[in-house]
């Protein structure tokens, strides 16, 4: 109650509140930057408001560290996931677990025994021995999820749980979370997806600038209502933008065979938005570092405007004309603790220096009319870029694709954790740069975006293209069958 929380004279709460029941769903909604994760942490005991009352079954409590938390019974799985990257994911479920029975040395049988029914649970398939670090995004959120089911919270926060996981995995977590609220379990369910709020919470909690602007039931509100709620006014939602026909052929593919891909095909024109779906684990971003030169080729071609270009490094892909926007935009794409012209500008210093001295003011100058194009919102280009949302960090990483100019731009999850709003804006902004002749790749985790800003959509099931649609006459029904390949299995 009346939790409130400032960071450098700028409140992310103002006296925010809300009530959670047992057994219940409850949402957080806002905008990014509204306050949603912050409360999410303090609750968890990750981070501590300067006021306010937490109370639990009536009781005044302190939540001091996340070790209080869980003592408490509340456990929570962060959007940007707090795993241990050179830990083995059965290490990343037990370690400061209370409920595994720990010993200077573990049993690595005990572990097994420990871990495997909750890895099973949230239908992760991995060996507990590999690296977290080694699993894709979605397996890494999927962990997550199992690491905090492990924990037997009776309070769990779910901070954006599906934004890196595709319709099956999805489907499986909305099992487990109409099973927990059968045992009693309370969640607080952050999302900026519509749909999943009306299908499994009860009531909605609205933050606007860190205040809470009502409580709703579900039953008896719209769509429309919440999005009033969270922006303020009536948002404009854009639909698929008509487009000419696609121009000459930007990018050939053909028969990309590594670790994870598999014999891999396709051709991308100037113009054209060609959409990747898969499960997790299908080689959709596995795609993204093979054409940029990350993960190396053992066979297959890779043309650009009809020039054998085989990327052996990010330079070699960039001198290409090939750009990419990574699916974990924290740790793939963004210099934290540097400002965000810095981030904006990194790959077009040499063009900004003279002997190694960057222009302040060129620098500048260059960044403003594309920050301005995207709708940055942020308090000063000098602000640390960790202080942003996550969709203004987002367009942060977009603007320094802008200003290198790439002829092919592949956007992995571009949309993945970021409000309607912003969302929105980074639709028209795929749609311009379509119109404007870039030929891009997009992943995305949600079906309904692919068929609404793609024009043709490529299906991956564990490396191998099973199916190519058109996209104004795909349907979710046939993506998802492709995607779990069940014509071959049938």
């Amino acid at each position: 109650m009346g939790i409130t929380k400032h960071y450098a004279g700028v409140y992310a709460l103002k006296g925010a509140s809300f009530s959670l029941r047992a057994g219940e769903v409850h949402a957080l909604m806002g905008e990014n930057g509204a306050g949603k994760s912050t409360l999410a942490r303090i609750l968890a005991g990750s981070t501590r408001a300067d006021s306010g009352t937490i109370l639990l079954d009536g009781t005044p409590v302190a939540i001091a560290t996340p070790l209080d938390a869980q003592r408490l019974g509340i456990g929570i799985i962060y959007q940007e996931l707090d795993l241990f990257p050179n830990l083995t994911a059965g290490e990343n479920i037990v370690i400061g677990n209370l409920h595994f029975p720990e010993k200077r040395l573990v049993n690595p049988g005990r572990m097994e025994d420990f871990c495997r029914p909750f890895l099973e649970q949230v239908g992760l398939r991995c060996d507990l021995r590999q690296a977290a670090a080694r699993l894709s995004i979605g397996q890494q959120q999927l962990l997550a999820i199992a690491r905090a089911l492990s924990m037997d919270a009776r309070i769990i926060l779910m901070d954006e749980p599906t934004s890196s996981l595709f319709d099956d995995a999805a489907e499986r977590l909305f099992g487990l979370i109409g099973a927990l609220k059968q045992r009693g379990v309370s969640i607080v369910y952050v999302s900026h997806k519509m749909d999943e709020i009306f299908r499994v919470c009860d009531r909605a909690t609205v933050l606007r600038d860190g205040e809470t602007t009502g409580t709703v039931e579900m039953a008896g509100t719209s769509a429309g209502e919440l999005i009033r709620m969270m922006v303020g006014r009536q948002l404009q939602i854009s639909t698929r933008t008509a487009r000419v026909a696609a121009g000459e052929t930007v990018l050939t593919a053909a028969n990309l065979t590594n670790a994870k891909l598999k014999d891999v095909s396709f051709e991308l024109r100037r113009g054209e938005i060609l959409g990747i779906a898969g499960l997790v684990g299908s080689g959709r971003s596995e795609l993204g570092a093979a054409l940029f030169g990350l993960d190396p080729l053992r066979s297959g071609t890779v043309r650009v405007q009809g020039e054998p270009r085989a990327p052996r490094s990010p330079r070699d892909a960039i001198e290409s004309g090939i750009g990419l926007l990574p699916e974990d935009r924290r740790l793939q794409g963004l210099m934290l603790r540097m400002s965000v012209l810095e981030n904006a500008t990194l790959a077009v210093l040499p063009e900004l220096s003279t002997w190694g001295f960057i222009h302040l003011g060129r620098e500048f100058g260059t960044l403003t009319p594309v920050a301005r194009r995207l709708e940055l919102n942020c308090p000063s280009t000098a602000a640390p870029v960790s202080h942003l949302s996550g969709g203004n960090q987002q367009k942060v990483l977009l603007a320094r694709w802008l200003l290198l100019n790439p002829k092919v731009l592949f956007l992995d999850d571009p949309t993945r954790g970021i409000d309607i709003g912003a969302k929105q804006d980074i639709y028209r902004l795929i749609d311009q740069l379509a119109a404007d002749g870039k030929a891009i790749i997009l992943v995305s985790s949600e079906l309904p975006e692919l068929l609404r800003c793609c024009d043709r959509i490529l299906v991956l099931n564990e490396g191998r293209v099973t199916a190519h649609y058109d996209a104004a006459e795909a349907t979710q029904e046939m993506i998802m069958s492709a995607a779990t390949n069940a014509e071959a299995r049938s």
